[in-house]
């Protein structure tokens, strides 16, 4: 069997045949012959004249230990759709791209899954082809109609270089992908978003889960008001930690005596003092519950406080959905008149954000599935030694979490 045959079984290249080859020191160079006369812009319009020819090589997939080029002549087309001029559209590799289809494929299914570098050093290609490829097959697979059907959404920001740079990550509660990502965490980054959403697919938002932070709540309510904005339980927690540790800063650090023995107080005890107040009462320990006890019969303010912070875990815990406004109006005017400044504004603070707290505890949503996507968004950078761009990390976040299945060539 002739080697052109052999290489045409092998490559099977589409829209076309193996006209020659030759093996050099750069590797195995195959010579295409076009079939079909039709020329095609990538826009998708189809041109019948052409503008001019040249020749250009693309990068294939390796043949045991050497490389493989593919060099074809290709055209360059008056597009009246473009309305300029471009290079004509072939079948076997994307639009400005020097690779083909193939090798693209199995690039960005390596870097799905391992470091961008052991990508290049596995597939004999700079680390800038790498990153181009990944932005390529994302565009390629990423359409408009991922923000179709959307419903529940959770909104979060995330660093991603030092100085403060954030990116503003938006996902699917009801499937986990990530669906959008922009630079910035500020007004205009969301309010890009519901541009690229529609007001048509807006109205059809029925809840987004956020944290307190940044500008995102207000131009959600201004966006979407149909929406119902879920304020995420974990910062709600945090707020009243932070409270009670207020509280316990004021307390003089004398250990608590009830039995009178007049034993002097010291740091170590009320470390884990404060390590008991903080703690889920559920997973205290019997030293801690002893501990516990101690405050709260000697330190009647600290005792108090903590009383309330798990008076507002338990709207999470244990509230019946139905029964959350009137618990969590109860828990503000106990708060607001306990006589514990931090808990006053800490009631007046829960009082500001009271509906969007109580629909949270309503639909159980929660920003978790936001915090799983950002650890593994941290995965991401760690395993990439950082990205030089926004659009760089976006990519990848897109390609690992978006919901793109890729198949390698040899998968049929």
């Amino acid at each position: 069997m002739r080697v052109t045959a052999v290489c045409n079984q092998l490559l099977a290249i589409p829209d076309a045949s193996v006209a020659a080859v030759n093996i050099t020191s750069e590797g195995v160079i195959v010579r295409l012959r076009r079939q079909g006369r039709r020329m095609w812009c990538p826009c998708g319009h189809e041109v019948a004249t052409h503008y001019d020819q040249r020749l250009r090589r693309w990068r294939h997939l390796d043949l045991g230990a050497r490389p493989v080029w593919l060099e074809a002549p290709i055209r360059r087309l008056n597009c009246p759709g473009c309305r300029r001029v471009r290079t004509e559209q072939v079948g076997w590799a994307r639009p400005a791209a020097r690779h083909t289809y193939a090798f693209e494929q199995v690039v960005a299914w390596l870097a799905q899954r391992m470091d961008k570098t052991a990508v290049t050093e596995l597939m004999r290609c700079s680390w800038e082809a790498v990153d181009a490829i990944v932005r390529r097959v994302v565009t390629d697979h990423l359409d408009n109609t991922r923000l179709d059907g959307l419903r529940h959404l959770g909104i979060d920001e995330i660093s991603y270089r030092r100085g403060h740079t954030y990116l503003t990550v938006i996902a699917n509660h009801d499937t986990g992908r990530v669906v959008w990502v922009g630079e910035g965490r500020g007004r205009g980054t969301v309010e890009a978003f519901f541009d690229d959403l529609g007001s048509e697919r807006t109205r059809k938002l029925e809840a987004v889960t956020m944290d307190a932070a940044g500008n995102y709540m207000a131009v959600v309510r201004e966006r979407a008001p149909r929406a119902e904005i879920c304020l995420d339980p974990f910062h709600v927690v945090a707020w009243t930690n932070d409270a009670l540790d207020a509280v316990y800063r004021t307390e003089p650090r004398s250990r608590p005596d009830p039995q009178g023995t007049g034993r002097p107080g010291n740091r170590a005890y009320w470390r884990n003092a404060r390590y008991v107040l903080r703690a889920a009462s559920e997973r205290l320990s019997t030293g801690h519950r002893e501990v516990l006890q101690q405050l709260r019969q000697t330190r009647e303010r600290l005792g108090h406080a903590w009383e309330l912070k798990e008076q507002l875990r338990d709207l999470y815990r244990t509230v019946a959905p139905e029964n959350a406004v009137g618990y969590l109006a109860n828990w503000i005017s106990a708060a607001f008149y306990s006589g514990i400044p931090a808990m006053a504004a800490l009631a007046q603070k829960i009082d500001r954000h009271f509906e969007p707290i109580i629909a949270s505890v309503q639909r159980g949503l929660s920003n978790a599935r936001m915090e799983g996507i950002n650890t593994k968004i941290r995965v991401i950078q760690r395993r990439g030694y950082g990205h030089p761009t926004a659009d760089s990390l976006a990519a990848m976040i897109f390609l690992c979490l978006g919901g793109i299945n890729l198949r390698l060539p040899t998968q049929t």
